[in-house]
């Protein structure tokens, strides 16, 4: 099996829809496009911030198709296939291997008696489902699965295909450490949660960053930054960016996708209903915050630090 070492900044990709709440395809060729042209080390598409539990599956199957196409083998494509159910996961990941996926990012979920050995077990049915690479999510913000260091240890010695980690429980960074004392091979520990903690990841082990955080340049100055064990660097970036990061990071979508819309990548800041499309009132803030951020920047272009 072809197993590529994920590390650097791989960014979570947004869906784009139309006012309409149809597929935007033209804005998703657009920001992927985007995202290579930045040098980002691989895109993860249809996790959390791609709002997967609001898409069929011809729209998944839609956007997967059109992602590897666009990419074009130039950087991994990664896709979430996630679901409650092991067979239905294992569907996924293998529309996303014949798709051309390069890898599949897992998270399991809540069950109402918590039970490590079915989670195990979870991973393991996907594995001998794929010959893709798996991407272990661990974010019980979302799931309310906490995965315990111990457990995911175990889940990366028993389940060869799992070569990369994303850590979202909270706190991240002491886990973050504990799972890169712990591991007994090589596996990738990347950061996630929009980089609200990036400079005690980075501290405390972290490869880089596998978020949705929309100016992918801080990420990778910071990722840069911490392979040279400069982290004066790290912490002054992050202290430049920490309005940004936060009021990016705040419950729901419509920051976010309000900010790639901004940056041109996007047409349009439609979250797909019920969730909730921006407020004016919001939009501005964000755009008097960015004018802060980065004063007499043009945010369409790459931004050079």
């Amino acid at each position: 099996m072809n197993t590529p070492r994920f590390s650097g900044v791989i960014p979570i990709l947004a869906t784009p829809f139309n006012e309409d709440e149809s597929l935007d395809l033209a804005s998703w060729q657009r920001m992927i496009e985007s995202m290579v042209a930045m040098n980002v080390d691989g895109i993860t598409i249809l996790g959390v911030l791609g709002e997967s539990n609001r898409l069929g599956d011809h729209e998944r199957e839609a956007l997967i198709k059109t992602a590897v196409a666009t990419v074009s083998r130039r950087i991994p494509v990664i896709v979430g296939t996630s679901h409650s159910g092991s067979s239905a996961a294992t569907y996924l990941s293998r529309m996303a291997e014949d798709l051309g996926a390069d890898a599949v990012m897992v998270t399991p979920a809540k069950e109402p008696v918590p039970n490590d050995e079915r989670i195990l077990e979870y991973y393991r049915r996907i594995a001998s489902g794929t010959t893709l690479p798996i991407v272990l999510q661990d974010h019980p913000a979302s799931t309310e699965v906490h995965m315990s260091v111990p457990l995911i240890l175990r889940i990366v010695k028993e389940v060869s295909s799992v070569v990369g980690i994303k850590a979202e429980a909270v706190p991240t960074p002491p886990k973050v450490r504990a799972l890169r004392e712990g591991l007994s091979r090589p596996v990738s520990i990347l950061s996630g949660l929009g980089a609200l903690y990036a400079p005690f990841d980075l501290e405390a082990g972290s490869d880089g960053f596998n978020t949705g955080f929309a100016f992918p340049e801080v990420l990778r100055a910071l990722a840069t930054a911490a392979q040279t064990k400069d982290f004066d660097r790290v912490h002054a970036l992050y202290a430049r960016f920490a309005s940004l990061i936060v009021m990016e990071q705040q419950p729901g979508l419509a920051i976010r996708k309000e900010i790639l819309r901004l940056r041109g990548w996007i047409a349009c800041n439609r979250v797909r209903h019920p969730g909730a499309t921006i407020a004016p009132a919001v939009a501005a803030d964000v755009a008097g915050l960015i004018k802060r951020s980065l004063p007499n920047t043009d945010i369409t272009k790459p931004i050079t630090l």
